[in-house]
Order: C-alpha cells, then sequence, then structure tokens
C-alpha cells in the first residue's frame, strides 16, 4: 500500500532543513544547499520505506544509504539524529569542530550509522554497487525456502558532481551488467555544481546514458513538493528484480533561500537575514536554532521501531535456520563476528630452499588456490587480467547473474572488466557490508589509476586486498608505461594501509596472513612476474614482523637491505662482498606499515647502530632514507626489453649490488654512524 503524507511529514522534511541551515551557520562553514533541496526525498525514504535499527546499526540485514555527494552531509547527520542513532544535538551543534562526531564529510569510522566513507565525489555510488553485490552474494549463498535472511535494498543519493566523475560510471557499468535489482539511487537533478549552472559543463541525457548501462529509470519532476511521485518512484524501482535503479529527482537547491537554484548556497551557510526568512517560510521561530518539534522525534521513532522490531524477528529466524543449516549457520556467525575460521592459517604454503624459483604472482596464486575454500568469506577477482595476476582459484565460480550464462550471485569470482578505480571502490562497499573479504588484481603500476579509491580503503579502516602483479622493471618487455617506478612510494606515504613486496614463498604467505588477520588495514601485494628462489632463513614467523635479518654476520661492514625480487640479488652481492674481504648482513623489509609498528628494540636489532646501510630496491630512492644511509633505486623511468638485460642495464644485478656497497663502506669509513631507525621523537600517528 501506497504510504501517505500529512502536515507531519512536511514538519519532518523543514526541521531537516533548518538543522542543516543552522549547523553550517554556527559552524560558519559547510554545504547547505544540497540537503536543503534533498530533504523531501530523504524524509520519504527513511521513513515510509528503510529497515534500519539505530540501537545496532550493524543489523545484518539492514537496508544500506549512502550520500554520494558528501558535502551534503548534514542532510545525513540530521536523519541520524532524528532516528535516535548516537547523534545529539550537541553532536549536530559541534558540525565539523575538531573531535566532532559530525565531521565535514561522513566518515564511516566516526560517526554511527555512515555506512560509508565518502566526499570525493562518485566514490560513494560506487560503494553502493559493491554494497548491492553483497547483499545479492548472502542471498544465494545463506537464503533457503522459508529463510529469506538478506533481502535489503541498498539506496544511494548522487549529484552532478558523482555523475561526471569517471569512477562512478565505471562501477555503474558494472552494476548494469551484474544486473543488480537491489540498487537504487537518487538522482539529485538540480544544475547547480561548484563552477555554477550544470550546462557549462554536462549537457548530456544523464537518464540515457544510465539506460545503456542496463539501469531502469524514473524521473521526479518536483522532488521540492510531491512527495507521493517520490514515494510511487521507489514503488516502481523496488519491482524491478533485474536491473538497478535510478531515479532522476529534480530539486531546487536551497529551498526556501533567496538564493535558492543558485551557486551562492551551494558551500555556503546562509546569511543571518535570509535564515530568518527561511524559517519563517517554514513556520519556525526565526530567533531560534536547533528546533526538533517532538512530533517530529514521534514519527522518526516509529520507525526505529520498527527496524528493531525487524531485527529482533530476524535473529529469531536465524535461530531457526540455524537449526536446520547449521554449518551455513556457523559460517555466518563467523562472518558477523569478523573471525576467521580456527585453524586457517595451516593452509598457507611453506617453502624450504629445495623448493624450485617461483614468480610470486604464481605464489599469490597458490596461496589463494590453498585459501579460498578454506575462507568462504573471501571474494575477488581482477580487472580483466585474471591470466596475468593469477587471482582465480581451481574451485571458483563467477559472480555473475544466472541468467547470463556465466556464472551465479553465490559465485565469488568477480569479472571486473577494465575497471581498475571502479573495482577498487567496489571492493570498498563489498569490505563495509560485513562478513566479505574482498581482494582484486591489476597491474602494481595501474593501482595507480583506482588511487582515490584506495585511500578511502585505508581512511575508513577496510580490509581489501590488492593483488598487483608485474611489480617493477621485471616485467620487461612492456617497458615504462607499465613498469612501476613512483608507485610503492606513493602507497607507502599513505597512512594506514600495508605495502607488501614478498622476497619468496614464505614471505608471500606472510603477506597474506597479515593482509587477512588486519581487520582494519588494506594491503597492496606488490608481486613479481619473473621467477624468485626460495631464500634460506625465510619464514612466515619471521616475515609477519614486516622485516628480519635474512642474513647476519659479527663485525659487519654494511648493511644491505632489499625488498622482493632485489633480495636474492643482495644475497649474491654480500658473497661477493665477501670474497673481497667485506661483511655484509642482508635484511629484507617486504612491508614498511608492519615493521614500523615492531618495538624499537627490535627495529634496531635489524638496523643496529655502528655501520652503513644501502638500501636496494628497482623503484624511485624516495623515502628509502627511513632506512638507509645511502640509497640505490631508479629515479627515472625504466626501459623496454627482456628483464635480465633491464636489470642489468639498471646494475641491479650481484656484481653491480656489490660495487654500490664498496662504495657506501669506504664513504662511510671512520664516521660514527647512528642506525636511521633513531629520531628525535616518534612520528605523529
Amino acid at each position: 500500500m501506497a504510504p501517505s503524507f500529512d502536515k507531519i511529514d512536511t514538519l519532518s522534511i523543514n526541521t531537516i532543513r533548518l538543522l542543516a541551515v543552522d549547523a553550517t551557520i554556527k559552524a560558519n562553514s559547510g554545504h547547505p544547499g544540497a540537503p536543503m533541496g534533498l530533504a523531501p526525498v530523504s524524509h520519504v525514504l527513511f521513513n515510509k520505506f528503510m529497515t534500519f535499527n539505530p540501537k545496532n546499526p550493524k543489523f545484518m540485514n539492514r537496508d544500506r544509504f549512502v550520500l554520494s555527494n558528501g558535502h551534503g552531509c548534514m542532510l545525513l547527520y540530521a536523519l541520524l539524529h532524528l532516528y535516535g542513532y548516537s547523534l545529539s544535538l550537541d553532536d549536530l551543534k559541534s558540525f565539523r569542530q575538531l573531535g566532532s562526531k559530525t565531521p565535514g564529510h561522513p566518515e564511516a569510522a566516526d560517526t554511527p550509522g555512515v555506512e560509508v566513507t565518502t566526499g570525493p565525489l562518485g566514490q560513494g555510488v560506487s560503494n553502493a554497487v559493491g554494497l548491492a553485490m553483497a547483499e545479492a552474494h548472502f542471498a544465494a549463498r545463506f537464503n533457503k525456502p522459508g529463510y529469506e535472511l538478506f533481502n535489503n535494498y541498498t539506496y544511494a543519493i548522487m549529484g552532478d558532481g558523482c555523475v561526471m566523475e569517471g569512477v562512478a560510471s565505471e562501477a555503474s557499468s558494472t552494476a548494469g551488467h551484474l544486473q543488480l535489482g537491489n540498487l537504487i539511487v537518487f538522482y539529485d537533478d538540480n544544475h547547480i555544481s561548484i563552477d555554477g549552472d550544470t550546462d557549462q559543463a554536462l549537457t548530456e541525457d544523464v537518464l540515457k546514458r544510465y539506460e545503456a548501462y542496463g539501469w531502469h529509470t524514473v524521473w521526479v519532476k518536483d522532488g521540492d513538493n510531491d512527495l507521493a511521485s517520490i514515494a510511487a518512484a521507489i514503488e516502481e524501482a523496488q519491482s524491478v528484480k533485474d536491473k538497478p535503479s535510478i531515479i532522476k529527482v529534480t530539486t531546487t537547491i536551497g529551498f526556501g533561500s533567496k538564493l535558492q537554484g543558485t551557486h551562492g548556497v551551494h558551500g555556503n551557510p546562509l546569511k543571518k537575514d535570509d535564515a530568518a526568512h527561511v524559517k519563517e517560510l517554514f513556520g519556525f521561530d526565526p530567533n531560534d536554532s536547533f528546533v526538533v518539534p517532538q512530533e517530529v522525534y514521534d514519527l522518526a521513532a516509529k520507525q526505529a521501531a520498527a527496524g528493531a522490531a525487524a531485527e529482533e524477528a530476524w535473529n529469531q529466524l536465524f535461530a531457526k535456520y540455524a537449526s536446520e543449516y547449521p554449518e551455513l549457520a556457523a559460517d555466518l556467525k563467523l562472518r558477523i563476528e569478523n573471525k576467521l575460521p580456527e585453524g586457517w592459517e595451516k593452509a598457507l604454503p611453506v617453502y624450504t630452499t629445495s623448493d624450485p624459483a617461483i614468480a610470486s604472482r604464481k605464489l599469490s596464486e597458490t596461496v589463494l588456490n590453498k585459501i579460498c575454500d578454506v575462507i568462504p568469506a573471501l571474494i575477488g577477482g581482477s580487472a580483466d587480467l585474471t591470466g596475468s595476476n593469477f587471482t582465480r582459484w581451481k574451485t571458483a565460480v563467477d559472480f555473475q547473474p544466472l541468467s547470463s550464462g556465466f556464472g551465479e550471485y553465490a559465485g565469488r569470482y568477480i569479472r571486473y572488466g577494465v575497471r581498475e578505480h571502479g573495482m577498487g571502490a567496489i571492493m570498498n562497499g563489498l569490505a563495509a557490508y560485513g562478513g566479505l573479504i574482498p581482494f582484486g588484481g591489476t597491474f602494481l603500476n595501474f593501482v595507480s589509476y583506482a588511487a582515490g579509491a584506495v585511500r578511502l580503503s585505508a581512511l575508513s579502516e577496510e580490509r581489501v586486498i590488492w593483488v598487483a602483479t608485474h611489480d617493477s622493471i621485471g616485467l620487461g618487455e612492456d617497458g615504462p608505461t607499465h613498469q612501476p617506478i613512483e608507485t610503492l612510494a606513493h602507497f607507502r606515504a599513505t597512512p594506514n594501509i600495508m605495502v607488501w613486496r614478498p622476497a619468496d614463498g614464505n614471505e608471500t604467505s606472510a603477506a597474506y596472513y597479515k593482509a587477512l588477520t588486519e581487520t582494519h588495514t588494506p594491503s597492496i601485494l606488490a608481486l613479481s612476474r619473473q621467477n624468485l628462489p626460495q631464500l634460506e632463513g625465510s619464514s612466515i614467523e619471521k616475515a609477519i614482523k614486516g622485516g628480519y635479518v635474512l642474513k647476519e654476520v659479527d663485525g659487519a661492514d654494511v648493511t644491505i637491505v632489499s625488498t622482493g625480487s632485489e633480495v636474492y640479488l643482495a644475497l649474491e652481492a654480500t658473497t661477493i662482498l665477501e670474497s673481497k674481504g667485506f661483511k655484509a648482513r642482508l635484511v629484507s623489509l617486504p612491508d614498511w606499515h608492519t615493521f614500523d609498528k615492531q618495538s624499537e628494540e627490535y627495529r634496531l636489532s635489524v638496523f643496529p647502530d655502528g655501520h652503513p646501510i644501502l638500501s636496494v630496491e628497482v623503484m624511485t630512492t624516495l623515502g628509502w632514507q627511513k632506512y638507509s644511509h645511502e640509497q640505490f633505486g631508479i629515479n627515472r623511468f625504466g626501459a623496454s626489453g627482456p628483464f635480465a638485460q633491464v636489470y642489468k642495464k639498471f646494475g641491479f644485478t650481484g656484481e653491480g649490488i656489490a660495487e654500490r656497497a664498496e662504495k657506501t663502506i669506504e664513504f662511510w669509513k671512520g664516521v660514527p654512524l647512528r642506525s636511521p631507525i633513531r629520531r628525535a621523537f616518534a612520528q605523529v600517528e
């Protein structure tokens, strides 16, 4: 039955608008225009359609809501407050203030009820695609006749900025292909962006574009007043089961303001006289601020109570389900608790020096084949590089709509196509849903295409794993366009991300161990195309510290520290140095982030005082000053040719490394050296 509307609905809508007005005025910062224009559609959605429980924001079968145009976050904060989430009126009054629960853009790690971190445009709606994919997968895996555990919708609001960003196009194309009928996106058609009227830059028919992607389209022409049409559009979208839906809602930015419909109300608080004008227009006292009529609280509380009842019914249903499907229930319970199956780590392969040399991308494939059946929460794919990334395990079934003939929603292998940025943002959504551990493959150089999504993985504290193969000039003939030089420095500089570059099989297993057990930190696994020998002295136990001494000697003249495919070359260099009378230690440092979290005592045991340290990596030397006195790397683009010849051209051979180590010893001879680990003060976390 279609919902009905009365004066309390209008009062609620105007309350949302004025909370945004008051909060931005108090902060003297923020974006009131979008919340004022979007208050009607958000009220209809939250009050008449969505299922959620503010007392448990993580209720597994809740409907998800994503505000992709995150600059309008006071819309979301007002809604969360009204419906009883842990967000007080005082929190709204602290909008954009240091340490508040209402930051300048929605951040999932800060605010209860915020599903994903949004702000960089296009990311949120792309996350929503991942959220919808997750629900489709959970429904296919866990639902049984009489037990519809998963049937939630993912709703998102996006603006013209999201429409224009390429990442949204990548993800929207994916959603259309996957026929995600549980995804409903509202397009806020208000004709305004930062530069002014969108006709200056956006004149395409957005609905026709989405129709071409395979979406169902609806247009609500009066999004300011026509609540019945908004509700009808949502009902129509819900009835379409084999396509995602986009509802174009034409709104007036800053509705009610003297500047409504203009750029002037987009990113600036209203002037006091304008705020008074708006309050009088909506029947509020212009001298009062942050007013919420009790009737508005009461209306919201009814919907919140219905959500709490829905969760209780779900819990009772799950209890019955557990008695009939105990194995599936045990799997789901582990996922809800964010735990891995007991003993899963025993599946990680262990290597000795008698094992053959193997490329770390192939070592990664071996790990995936060992663990993907042990950890059903793993879900992953590749950006059209499956045969190069080796991301598909032997028993994998593709995640596809059944009608495609390529797989089913219960499948766990995702064909992302050539959409690296979309893949990254979708993985963030998959992780945010809960109960899934997404991984995605591409070449390391092309993780840079997805840098915006990678950064949000780290900021949002999502466990996302990048299988980044072809990690260096070792990829050879494809040349400088594909050979990453600066990529590792970029991502190593990003807070809260592990960047693993394993040197052999044991280090590859260690990288996966950490990527899976660090539940709030994403990982990039930089993996070689060329074969790497198994190293004497390596082990999973040592490598999970991020760095360790691979070869120790007493009275060392030099320490060489290296990563990945250069470690075995550095080991050759230590032998050459020994033949010349020099004593050389060797350190493998597969992940800086993890190593930096070890105790100072341990780090100083790896990088001690008293002799020079030389870093060796076929990348930029930028950043290696943290650990070394001298750096050997590549501060230019690479070259095209067989990989061994390219390595030789740049001096990355045992002889070339030994030569630079000798120069390092000679340069620092007689100088009392302190370890680079020693610092005047700890770095700010």
